[in-house]
């Protein structure tokens, strides 16, 4: 070996570039090796840092009584006084309850489906026949709540609703839709099946594509059929996505959305105890009261509940799995 050669190998941090104890190259060495890497990344950091941490300047409303005509830092401090409101109000329990078990329900129905979804399509051979199929049901994604909520008013509303007059066809009972809160809240979890299902399998499916052929070759030779292959290797791979996903949802658990509650249930009083959670209930709240303090005070719990129950959820997979785990 010459001098040269083992005066580079006793220089390695010269050669490969310094890096720290932990194995990790120094940020900004990463940033100059790598320039077009971070340019890349720049639209979306400065997105996330316009409307994601610029922002987070109003959480101060939340601890103030706030008024329009003073601004943020003019308003006198009001401390807790704003999260009063919530937590002595008589319908905690209840939007509460309502905005949990409906996350959960719209967060394990639409795992379930997008996956089968992801698995089924992956299996189709005609390629024309797969595109349809990826198209039709990526379409409900791009329709806004309210051609949504019109779909639902047309097929449940009225006093003799279409949906009555097609179970009729098969021998079977209507009811009041409109004026049951029983049957809402798997209504809206039929209804977000069908809106989000499409979209969630679409990365699921990149997901799959990312498998190497080489496993599927393999089985193939080992004489394992389309099920098992499914089964036993493209559904066990999904795994960490599948885990990462639920990860970033438990965080909005405590959100509901607004957006398809409202448009769909709007201000419906006998549907209330079912459908009705912390958003839309603040929102009524806010709108009678004009109390912007209160509704950020709501909103800043939400999400420390959400940002606590990720933290408790991550550690809970990373003791299982962590690779599937966020950090």
């Amino acid at each position: 070996m010459d001098k040269q050669t083992v005066s580079a190998a006793s220089r390695p941090d010269r050669v490969r570039g310094k890096r720290d104890r932990g194995g990790q190259m120094p940020l900004f060495t990463h940033m100059r090796r790598n320039p077009f890497l971070y340019l890349i990344a720049l639209p979306g950091i400065v997105f996330y840092f316009v409307f994601s941490y610029m922002p987070m300047y109003g959480v101060l409303i939340a601890f103030k009584d706030f008024d329009l005509t003073k601004g943020i830092l003019g308003s006198p401090w009001a401390g807790f006084r704003n999260f009063e409101f919530f937590l002595t109000s008589g319908k905690l329990g209840e939007v509460v309850y309502n905005t949990l078990f409906l996350n959960v329900l719209f967060l394990i129905g639409t795992t379930v489906f997008a996956v089968a979804i992801a698995l089924f399509i992956n299996e189709i051979r005609v390629k024309w026949f797969k595109r349809v199929s990826q198209s039709l049901i990526f379409l409900p994604y791009f329709m806004s709540w309210i051609v949504i909520s019109m779909m639902v008013s047309a097929i449940l509303g009225g006093q003799n609703p279409a949906l009555n007059e097609w179970l009729a066809l098969f021998g079977l009972p209507g009811a009041d839709w409109m004026f049951t809160p029983e049957y809402w809240p798997w209504i809206l979890l039929v209804i977000r099946i069908w809106q989000g299902s499409g979209y969630a399998a679409i990365i699921y499916l990149a997901t799959i594509t990312s498998i190497s052929d080489e496993l599927y070759e393999a089985a193939r030779i080992d004489g394992a059929s389309r099920r098992q292959i499914m089964v036993r290797i493209t559904l066990p791979l999904l795994v960490p996505t599948i885990s990462i996903l639920t990860l970033i949802a438990v965080g909005k658990i405590f959100a509901g959305d607004f957006g398809m509650i409202y448009a769909i249930v709007g201000d419906n009083p006998l549907l209330y105890p079912t459908t009705d959670v912390i958003d839309t209930y603040v929102y009524r709240a806010m709108r009678q009261l004009n109390d912007f303090g209160m509704s950020a005070a709501v909103g800043l719990t939400q999400s420390v509940l959400g940002f606590i129950l990720i933290i408790i959820t991550n550690g809970i997979v990373r003791r299982f799995s962590k690779e599937s785990s966020l950090f």
